[in-house]
């Protein structure tokens, strides 16, 4: 209720503070400079529309005061036409303004330049209205008076708004925070109370003038450049009331319309410097805060997949135990039942001869060492008990590797190197594991006549490193990929990627225009740091 009570009591407030500031403004207005005409632009750009009328009936008001105490007659045509018409036509152009969607803001350089551009527009309006009631009440005033007239006044309704507007956006719309405001502060009694001084020295002393007002540029410079065109608009006003009173105190007279156009120059430049600045401000702690979140993203993903690495791994542990497992039950039972059949068989092999069955006992033999080569194969397949008994590299060299493909009739080479202690078993027989379906592939598959092996087993800077290179001189890859095997055999190219994959290695399947180019690169025990520093060696 108290709010709702005081929110009908804020036109006939903002009047009475408007009609304050422009009196206090009022005797600050000279050629070239009018900052009540901003101080108008100001209010009808922050204010409610609906207050617009409490704020031109302050300032007719106020007019009237100020001229009333200045001597001047009030009333008649005279103030009707000299008064009246400027504020009506400031609120028109600044109502259609809004309604093209300006508003009250400098936080962009698109921001500021349709401010600044609205300022202009309306300042020619106001001016060129003024202008033709001046020439209708008096028609034989001079065209050169009325043109001179007509470019101090358009100069100083936009000087004025390029002044306070900004200012007014500052305490009204967008106060900076508290930290900044101090910091504000702070550099303005360094650098801006200095600066000011060295201005009146130099207006005072220096035969020319402009040097000093160029001089003022700097600090605009420095404030635009550390608080953006919050500091960039405080700075100017300073800097632009520090050359008035200069001017004023060494005797000079009001400053000339160069001196109020190199104002109007500057402070449109710092300004737009100023909004740029803190544009770009903003951009930087945008892309800092996206680069945040990236990074977090990245170790979220990093540690994700560790993860899926170590449950790779743990999946293939597990697969590799499950076959241990198997490999050894079915050598304890069915390789002992095989076993004891043929002992059995051998023990009536005299039984069956004396009763005209010796064919059927052979014939049983037969299928017996049938069984016992597929359960070896089969055992071999699961489990290879060749790494045990001769270890890696005797195993790839002289294991049933080189049978089988010797058995094919094609060339095995081998060039080992290294020592496979450095090794972990998962690595071990990952290695010997991609070897072995290396070969199959070659076997069945390529029509191959050479097999080509090389493996570098050594430490880095990281820890152990296994590179691993076959060739062959087959038909390569077919044009169609062949379906996954699913039987006890090998899984073909992709299970030898996921089983390199999940130990952390890089699996490369390089294009010769004969054969296939495998590439492999394993590290023991830490998987997957730095592994992209080792290079892979060619053929």
């Amino acid at each position: 209720m108290r709010l709702h009570g005081l929110s009908r009591f804020a036109g006939p407030l903002f009047a009475l503070a408007y009609a304050a500031a422009w009196v206090m403004l009022w005797p600050t207005e000279q050629p070239y400079w009018v900052l009540p005409f901003g101080l108008r632009f100001g209010a009808l750009l922050l204010m409610r529309t609906r207050h617009w009328f409490w704020i031109l009936g302050a300032e007719i008001a106020a007019s009237a005061f100020c001229e009333w105490r200045s001597g001047l007659p009030i009333g008649g045509a005279g103030f009707v036409l000299g008064d009246a018409p400027e504020p009506l036509m400031v609120a028109a152009c600044l109502w259609l303004l809004r309604r093209a969607h300006l508003h009250a803001s400098l936080n962009t350089p698109e921001d500021v330049a349709r401010l600044l551009l609205s300022a202009m527009v309306t300042a020619t309006v106001a001016t060129a209205g003024n202008a033709a009631m001046m020439a209708s009440m008096h028609p034989a005033a001079p065209v050169e008076m009325l043109g001179t007239t007509f470019g101090s006044d358009l100069l100083g309704n936009y000087l004025g708004v390029l002044l306070v507007v900004p200012v007014m956006i500052l305490a009204f719309r967008e106060r900076p925070t508290q930290a900044a405001m101090g910091e504000l502060l702070l550099d303005g009694l360094l650098v801006m109370l200095p600066s000011l001084a060295i201005l009146i020295t130099l207006a005072e002393y220096s035969p020319q003038p402009q040097f000093a007002r160029v001089l003022s540029l700097a600090p605009v410079l420095f404030f635009a450049f550390r608080h953006g065109w919050r500091g960039a608009g405080l700075a100017m006003l300073i800097t632009s009331v520090g050359l008035n009173v200069t001017e004023d105190m060494i005797g000079r007279g009001a400053p000339t319309a160069a001196a109020h156009l190199f104002l109007a120059v500057a402070g449109t430049g710092t300004l737009m410097l100023g909004a740029a600045t803190d544009a770009l401000r903003r951009s930087s702690e945008r892309v800092a805060q996206q680069n945040t979140h990236l990074a977090a993203a990245n170790q979220r993903l990093d540690q994700l997949a560790r993860q899926l690495r170590d449950a790779a791994r743990g999946n293939l542990q597990a697969e590799e135990n499950l076959r241990r497992h198997m490999a050894a039950e079915l050598h304890d039972e069915l390789g002992q039942n095989l076993t004891a059949i043929q002992t059995h068989l051998k023990l009536a092999q005299s039984r069956l001869g004396s009763a005209g069955l010796e064919d059927i006992g052979m014939s049983i033999n037969g299928i017996l060492g049938h069984m016992r080569r597929a359960l070896h194969k089969m055992l071999d397949s699961l489990r290879p008990s060749v790494l045990d008994e001769f270890g890696l590299l005797r195993a790839l060299d002289e294991g049933p590797v080189r049978d089988m493909l010797t058995a094919a009739g094609i060339h095995y080479v081998t060039d080992l190197r290294g020592d496979p202690r450095l090794l972990d078993d998962d690595t071990l027989t990952a290695i010997y594991r991609v070897v072995q379906e290396s070969a199959t592939n070659v076997v069945r598959h390529s029509g191959a006549r050479q097999m080509k092996l090389r493996l570098r087993i050594g430490l880095r800077d990281s820890g152990p490193v296994a590179i691993l290179d076959i060739r062959d001189d087959g038909a390569g890859l077919p044009s169609t990929p062949r379906p996954v095997r699913t039987d006890g055999g090998g899984r073909g190219l992709q299970g030898m990627s996921d089983r390199i994959t999940a130990l952390g290695g890089l699996f490369r399947i390089r294009p010769e225009p004969v054969g296939l180019h495998l590439r492999v690169l394993l590290r023991s025990t830490s998987i997957g740091s730095n592994i992209g520093n080792f290079p892979i060696p060619g053929g």
